[in-house]
């Protein structure tokens, strides 16, 4: 199951673990239970400080295809229900190294958070192996079980059980429960994550576990291409650097195929992101990963104003937030996020096999999610606000080459309708004829652009009526020694490469208000 080169990688990163780690597994009998077994016995061939045991734990243990990590004689909170491979490998392996004493990769100021959480917490994350987001959920979720005594999260795979997910009405990952209720549905970062974990369970810090950095000289919010841009050309200039991000990568994360970054002709996502960190560590910058931004106070030294409760003071602030996934705005599409309505057709689209969807977007977004989908499910429909399609040609053509892809332009989204708890059709106005009509479906993938996010700059910095920071062609903002960068801006063209560019940009730009300034 495992190949000898994924073997030889487990083992090399295996040597330094500190404590043994042994995975229980449910007795029982299942379809799945032999290839859970093989595939376990070959992960904990790789050292001898890994143990797979067999036995009955019926009141911790969903069922025969279950397994959780034990450490010191005690299950840690950390459980597997189904075949942790595909793009769960990872969340596994990850789990198993930092339960053997691996360091956590969270700030000091977020774990201080996690560990004083008071509340039983008991999360069930439903995911498909094909998600490219579900392994951030369940990693995030794992370390918190890892902080606290009190969280425990199981990763169930959706596709080996389907009763249940029958039953909770599931159509699209992740899907995250806690103690029994729905707690969050598709597309979810750490620093959300958090967020929602903290209204359920508030927790205050006293000043004495507080941290505080000392000033300083830029601070850069937002960790995608425009914000690494900004922070390495910063560190390069030997200035006291900060960046404060919700993830690192941005919105590039949830890229597939990349094939327009000068000098690399096909890339990831996943591996640029990769890449821009790699290249990160190479200078002294301080990460304040997970974690986003409540508010900016103004002023010749500006105060960053953290969601774990700290505030960064700082000479000059970069920036770079980029952009979110626009919404419809119209009746019953987010009371049906996970159950029809989604934004990732790579995630979610496996869901609808031999099923019809439709994509609303006719950019390059939206066809490009249509051509994906139409190779996994029986139909679907684009709808396409304006009198026609405004992707790239060579994109449309593909689409009309498709015989299960059909096409309405002038098409006015009006509702997206459910039928016991899940999407079964979609009503829009034809805009030529002013009529209204309905087409059955299952599922609506939303593809219509992005929003800036520059909510917490409310009041702070002069924005557009779309919310894009106005900057000068110095990336200066209305607000002197605040600077601004990448797609939340109103640079033309949200591309990768210009996002770049942009981040050095303003990075000079704040070097040169320091020297100017003084400070």
């Amino acid at each position: 199951m495992l190949s000898n080169d994924i073997l030889k990688a487990l083992k090399a990163y295996t040597e330094d673990m500190t404590n043994d780690v042994t995975l229980v597994l449910q007795n029982g009998e299942h379809p799945k239970r032999q290839e859970l077994k093989e595939f376990l016995t070959q992960v904990c061939s790789v050292s001898s400080q890994l143990h797979l045991v067999e036995r009955d734990e019926p009141n911790v243990l969903r069922s025969p295809i279950s397994f959780g990590l034990e450490v010191g004689g005690a299950f840690n909170g950390i459980f597997f229900s189904g075949i942790p491979s595909g793009h769960e490998f990872n969340s596994l392996i990850l789990a198993i190294l930092q339960s053997a004493g691996t360091d956590l990769k969270l700030d000091k100021q977020l774990m201080k958070l996690i560990q004083n959480v008071d509340k039983k917490l008991q999360f069930e994350v439903f995911i498909s192996l094909s998600c490219h987001n579900c392994p951030d959920v369940v990693q995030a979720l794992n370390q918190f079980a890892l902080l606290n005594e009190n969280i425990s999260t199981e990763m169930i795979d959706g596709g080996l059980y389907p009763a249940l997910i029958e039953e909770r009405n599931i159509q699209g990952v992740p899907s995250v429960y806690l103690n029994g209720e729905i707690f969050a549905n598709g597309k979810i970062d750490t620093a959300q994550l958090v967020d929602k974990l903290l209204k359920v369970a508030p927790v205050e810090l006293s000043a004495d576990d507080q941290d505080r950095l000392p000033l300083q000289d830029v601070t850069i919010i937002g960790g995608g291409p425009a914000g690494v841009a900004a922070a390495i050309y910063s560190a390069r200039k030997g200035l006291a650097v900060t960046m404060v991000a919700d993830r690192i990568g941005g919105q590039v994360k949830d890229t597939v195929d990349i094939e327009n970054l000068i000098s690399v002709s096909k890339t990831t996502g996943t591996q640029l992101t990769n890449n821009m960190l790699a290249h990160m560590e190479d200078y002294d910058i301080t990460r304040k990963e997970h974690l986003r931004v409540d508010k900016v106070e103004k002023g010749k030294i500006k105060k960053v104003h953290l969601s774990s409760g700290e505030v960064i003071e700082t000479k000059s602030l970069i920036v770079a937030t980029g952009a979110k996934w626009r919404q419809l705005g119209v009746p019953g599409e987010v009371e049906n996020i996970g159950n029809g309505v989604a934004y990732c057709p790579h995630c979610d689209g496996p869901f609808f096999k031999g099923k019809d969807v439709a994509v609303i977007g006719g950019g390059n977004s939206g066809v490009e999610a249509a051509l994906d989908l139409a190779g996994m499910v029986r139909s679907v429909t684009v709808f396409e606000f304006l009198p026609e399609l405004k992707a790239d040609k060579v994109l449309v053509e593909k689409l009309y080459e498709r015989s299960n892809v059909t096409v309405i332009t002038n098409a006015a989204t009006s509702e997206i309708v459910a039928t016991d708890g899940k999407v079964s059709s979609i009503r829009y106005i034809d805009r030529e004829t002013e009529t209204n009509h309905e087409v059955e479906l299952a599922g609506v993938f939303v593809q219509i652009g992005l929003l800036p996010n520059s909510d917490f700059l409310d009041g702070t910095l002069e924005r557009t009526k779309f919310g894009e920071i106005i900057i000068d062609e110095k990336g200066q903002t209305s607000e002197k020694g605040i600077f601004a960068c990448g797609d939340v801006t109103t640079v033309p063209y949200k591309q990768i490469v210009i996002s770049m560019g942009e981040g050095a940009k303003a990075s000079l730009s704040a070097f040169d208000y320091l020297i100017r300034e003084g400070l």
